[in-house]
């Protein structure tokens, strides 16, 4: 099993930063992918950002600009770099972590963070 522990979340106002880190542990295998995603409450989770093992970045056009997700070398953390936040960027954010178990992917969800961006 694979726990993802996510810390960084909080309240700001429109235009600051917040950086959201997510740590895996446990039983870690290659990944194929590790992200973040967000949900409002009523809605469905939406992807913000992924980043492969490889290093390759996409971003949902919202976020563009504003949000990096790195991932650091052992790849077992990830991290997303929120500058120039905006209301609507409030949110719940989970980790995703895609990791290889033989031929077979499996995914792991943190329990998430809270963001909240007064405007």
């Amino acid at each position: 099993q694979v726990e993802l522990v996510e810390s960084g979340g909080g309240s700001v106002q429109a235009g600051g930063s917040l950086r959201l880190s997510c740590v895996a542990s446990g039983s870690l295998y290659d990944i194929y992918v590790m992200g973040w995603y967000r949900q409002v409450p009523g809605t469905e989770r939406e992807l913000v950002a992924t980043i492969s093992h490889s290093g390759m970045t996409h971003y949902d056009e919202s976020v563009k600009g504003r949000f990096t997700i790195s991932l650091e070398n052992t790849k077992n953390t990830v991290d997303l770099q929120m500058d120039n936040l905006k209301p609507e960027d409030t949110a719940v954010y989970y980790c995703n972590r895609g990791q290889w178990a033989g031929v077979r992917a499996v995914e792991f969800w943190g329990q998430g963070t809270q963001v909240t961006v007064s405007s």
